[in-house]
This record gives structure tokens, sequence and C-alpha cells, in this order.
């Protein structure tokens, strides 16, 4: 056990500004034990621990160490370890960069046909509901809800589903995020965001096929 240190100062010297506060911290932290100073909210720089100790509480410590005798050395190997758990808990973690994975330029093209109310955007996960026209490169209409002469006995309804997470192709998952309820637009939409490729053969979607749409945002939920 180290041996009990000499008192370097009277209350008097403690309290007077002449005593540097580094100098009382410095012997404290040279001879108390690493649990106390913990107590006492004295670990860390010298530096650090000056600006925001009040020389009352410094005294208040000096005192206190010769009256406890909490010295260096009196700590049982289970207090130092609980000391450095109880520090590494509170050492805060790294930050950890996240890895930008870089997709290159939007498969999709938009054109605005008629303009939204600008203030009702869908966020992933909302319930949109659209009508839309699906047609090929060379114009052949290969999907549509919208009401024709011949769909008003069948009273067509709009496609309603919930954006952003993966229910329809991502060129519409991203391109139904950039509009706002009202608003009509041509899409453009590579293959590498439509049916790829494979296509859909049973809607006479070929494979590799850019994909051009006409949506209208009806509403958003």
């Amino acid at each position: 056990m180290a041996a009990e240190p000499a008192r370097e100062w009277s209350e008097e010297q403690l309290k007077s500004d002449d005593l540097p506060k580094k100098d009382i911290i410095k012997f404290l932290q040279d001879n108390a034990a690493h649990s106390f100073l913990n107590e006492h909210k004295l670990l860390g720089s010298i530096k650090n621990v000056a600006k925001t100790a009040k020389r009352e509480q410094l005294v208040t410590a000096y005192n206190q160490l010769f009256e406890s005798k909490r010295f260096k050395g009196t700590e049982s190997e289970e207090e130092l370890a609980e000391q450095v758990k109880a520090v590494k808990i509170d050492e805060k973690p790294k930050e950890v960069k996240a890895e930008v994975v870089d997709e290159g330029p939007p498969r999709y093209t938009k054109a605005i046909l008629k303009k939204g109310d600008k203030t009702n955007f869908p966020k992933k996960g909302d319930t949109v509901s659209c009508w839309y026209t699906g047609s090929l490169e060379d114009g052949t209409v290969f999907d549509t809800n919208v009401v024709t002469a011949a769909k008003k006995k069948k009273q067509a309804k709009p496609l309603s589903f919930k954006v952003g997470v993966g229910r329809v192709i991502r060129g519409w998952d991203e391109a139904l995020l950039t509009m706002s309820k009202g608003e009509k637009a041509k899409l453009e939409i590579e293959p590498e965001w439509a049916y790829g490729k494979k296509g859909v053969p049973d809607s006479k979607i070929p494979p590799n096929a850019k994909l051009i749409f006409e949506v209208e945002l009806v509403s958003v939920d």
C-alpha cells in the first residue's frame, strides 16, 4: 500500500487565489484513488478539470482525501475493475461513417403534363391512388385503368398501393415520391427500373423494354 502523503497546504493557503487550482488538482490526481477522483469529478486533464471545478470543491476534496484516507493503492482489484468498466461505458462510441453506394444516374425521366397542388407529396409507406396508361416505345398500350367508353360499364377505379416500399416497379416508386396530389406526368422508365431482362410476357412487355407511362396522382393518404 502506498505511503500516506503529507499535507502540503493549510486551509488558508487552499482558499487563497495565490495557490493555483491546477496545483491542487495535480496533487489530488497524483495521490487520490481513482474512485475518489471519479466521485469528485476530478478525472481528466488538469486543464479541463480546472475549467469546471470550483475552488471550494477542490478544498473540500483535498480535506476529505485526508479524512477518508482514500489514497492511491487503497482500492481493491474489484473496485478498480468496476471503475475501468464505468469509464468504458461512459466513453462515446466512435462514429461510423455510412458507406455511400453510388447507383449512378436515375433510371427514369419525368415530364410534368399538369401541375399538382405542390403541397401533398407522398412519403414512403403512404397509400397513393393513380390513373395511368402504360405503353411501349412504339406506342403499343399494354395496360391502363383510365376510364374509356368501353370501360364505363365496369366503373374503373384508380390504382391504390403503398408507395416507396416495392409494391410497384422502382421507376414508379421513385417518380411518385416527387409528385404532388393532382399532378399528371409522363414517365419514361429504363428497363433497370422497370421489368428488366425478363419483361412480362403475359402483358406483352418484352425483355429490356423501356416503358412510357402517363400517371395522374389522384390522392395521398
